[in-house]
């Protein structure tokens, strides 16, 4: 089983690389993000343990990077930062596990061992339907590959409409999953940034993706038909 380890502190890449040779694994080692990258992308790992802290970009990004060019050997971050939020970006960002620093090296060869059973896995964390692509980590949405700018309450709720492609979702449901259960404004904020979204993701490319299903609600298509908005 081939390992890559991504750590810039040549003494923990050292111990690293030591530990996880003697337990059988190949190990590759690089020291920054630009060079994780590219070993990845060039050669197959049976998993890979990410440090968050590089000298060019992070873990974060990496991971991210890795993703996007449909790289998906089982990955393991580290941290020296025990911060939920940091937790929450790296699994946004495509990570399989979660180690804070320091750790004893028997619970990492505990995780390492469980992704490498595990396998790789196949699905991004990138939503794509169309021309349009969502990345929930970075909070970036693109359209044609021309950025563009929302809201979170916006983000949200396109990013639900993409996890649901074709189907027509109804008001209700919008507002439990976008809003919440105990939202009591008025029921009509659904249509109120359905047209605020038409007017940034679909007029702007003379789109009409957001479809009105009468009595029902709406629903995002996956052929974003050419015309005026619906």
């Amino acid at each position: 089983m081939r390992v890559l380890v991504v750590e810039d502190s040549p003494r923990m890449a050292d111990v690293l690389r030591r530990g996880l040779t003697e337990e059988g694994y190949a190990v590759d080692v690089a020291a920054t993000g630009t060079d994780a990258v590219w070993l990845a992308s060039e050669a197959p790992f049976d998993a890979i343990v990410l440090d968050v802290v590089l000298p060019d970009f992070d873990g974060f990004e990496v991971c991210r990077r890795l993703r996007r060019a449909d790289r998906w050997p089982p990955l393991l971050m580290l941290t020296a930062r025990d911060d939920v939020r940091d937790r929450v970006r790296g699994l946004d960002a495509g990570a399989d596990d979660y180690l804070t620093k320091p750790f004893a090296f028997e619970e990492l060869l505990a995780r390492v061992r469980s992704l490498v059973r595990r396998g790789p896995r196949d699905r991004s964390p990138t939503l794509r339907v169309g021309d349009i692509e969502l990345d929930p980590a970075a909070h970036t949405v693109a359209r044609a590959d021309t950025a563009v700018a929302l809201t979170p309450k916006e983000f949200a709720l396109l990013q639900y409409l993409m996890a649901f492609p074709d189907e027509a979702l109804t008001r209700t449901r919008l507002l439990e999953h976008v809003w919440d259960f105990a939202f009591d404004g008025d029921p009509n904020v659904v249509d109120v940034y359905v047209g605020y979204l038409r007017a940034k993701i679909d007029r702007p490319f003379g789109r009409r993706s957001i479809e009105t299903v009468r009595g029902v609600g709406y629903r995002l298509r996956s052929d974003s038909p050419d015309g005026r908005p619906a």
